[in-house]
């Protein structure tokens, strides 16, 4: 890996950390002012909501204009937010200015992570798209991880809103090691004409384009399916192997740590090893499934430990296997607002688990629920490989192998 490629991944990595430090200490900070959980989860929805409903908007500003550009301003911008909500908290005082700055700054993060989707297929030309994707997620994923440890750090040492001025600091050196990497490579990238419109006229391309091509919708139903898994395990993680499994705190701390470690070193392994991109979705994919089966029949802790590994680490590889058939079927001149509407269908699942746990867990059992969100995931992987085979169409006969 060259430097200068370093410094973009640099790049990514600081960028994520900021945000995560941001994502976790609102609805801490809310908790800790208020003492009120519902007013905490609160701020939780509402700095992560607009990420999510931001994605089609994000990917349709990508089409329209440079997005290393819009990737800076988003990293800059960022870095403005944190220091005039710091200024106007010390002027008129409030939690509600940081929620405020989360909710600014989740749109923000959204842009940023549009752009380096629309740019990342044509930096590192040179590599298989896999690799650069998996080296794109270790430095997501290790941010990802980091975040919540170095945000709990900070609060030991210091108030809320110097956290926020360091988060601005992570954010302007994010943006210097893009730079840094930029001043290394002359990257032209394809422009295409586009609608002025950036709000109707981009959702209708976007959903023709998931109407006419099949490997869209394939893809689309998978990542439902792997979604009500992730989001099942997420919701349900703490209360299983605290609760039902009396295991402590430190085993559950140690389990996350452990599925980070397990999802890098899968990311590491794609980095190195070219294999074909029908393997990586069948794979990823099925292991994923087993690994909800096995949560939702585990008798003790351990056995659990081995489902929750297998979902959180695979979790990453299906990943690559989404992105790299979407850059792989949508047109370029549409590449950035077709994968912010997918991205939003693709995650609308989450919550619906959570929901769903929310509504069924008394009656039935949190076991029982994954049971069934388990049974759906493989269902929806059945049914995708039955229709599949039954519309193949000869004109996407693209090879599997995506080193190109």
């Amino acid at each position: 890996m060259r430097k200068d490629y370093l410094a973009f991944f640099i790049s990514l990595f600081l960028s994520r950390l900021a945000d995560q430090i941001l994502l976790f200490i609102v609805p801490l900070i809310v908790f800790q002012t208020t003492n009120s959980v519902s007013l905490a989860g609160l701020a939780f929805f509402a700095e992560s909501l607009p990420r999510f409903l931001a994605f089609p908007v994000c990917g349709a500003l990508c089409d329209k204009f440079p997005p290393i550009r819009i990737l800076h301003i988003s990293q800059v911008y960022r870095a403005a937010a944190c220091v005039v909500a710091v200024a106007l908290y010390g002027m008129f005082d409030g939690i509600y200015w940081i929620v405020i700055l989360s909710v600014l700054c989740g749109v923000l993060t959204t842009q940023g992570i549009m752009a380096r989707e629309v740019v990342m297929p044509y930096i590192f030309k040179q590599y298989t798209y896999t690799k650069t994707l998996s080296y794109s997620q270790i430095a997501d994923q290790t941010g990802l991880v980091l975040g919540p440890l170095v945000a709990a750090l900070m609060l030991e040492v210091w108030a809320w809103h110097w956290v926020v001025l360091g988060i601005a600091g992570l954010f302007l050196l994010a943006d210097l090691a893009m730079l840094i990497w930029q001043r290394s490579n002359s990257i032209t990238l394809e422009s295409f004409e586009q609608h002025q419109d950036i709000w109707l006229q981009p959702l209708r391309i976007a959903f023709g384009h998931i109407r006419d091509l099949v490997e869209l919708q394939k893809v689309i139903s998978l990542a439902v399916g792997v979604n009500l898994i992730i989001g099942i395990t997420l919701a349900t993680s703490a209360a299983m192997v605290i609760g039902q499994y009396s295991a402590s705190k430190d085993f559950y701390a140690g389990l996350q740590a452990a599925g980070a470690v397990t999802t890098i070193v899968i990311l590491f392994f794609l980095a190195r090893v070219t294999l074909p991109l029908r393997v990586l979705g069948v794979v990823s994919y099925t292991m994923i499934a087993t690994g909800a089966l096995i949560t939702a029949f585990s008798p003790n802790a351990w056995v659990y430990v081995i489902g929750f590994l297998l979902i959180v680490g695979f979790d990453k590889m299906f990943n690559v296997y989404i992105r790299s058939t979407r850059q792989r079927v949508i047109p370029p001149k549409d590449f950035g607002k077709t994968v912010g509407v997918i991205t939003l269908l693709n995650n609308l699942s989450q919550p619906l688990a959570g929901l769903l746990i929310a509504l069924l867990a008394a009656p039935l059992g949190a076991q029982k629920v994954i049971l069934l969100l388990a049974v759906i995931t493989g269902l929806i992987g059945a049914g995708v490989v039955f229709f599949a085979r039954a519309s193949y169409a000869p004109a996407v006969s693209v090879p599997d192998s995506i080193g190109k």
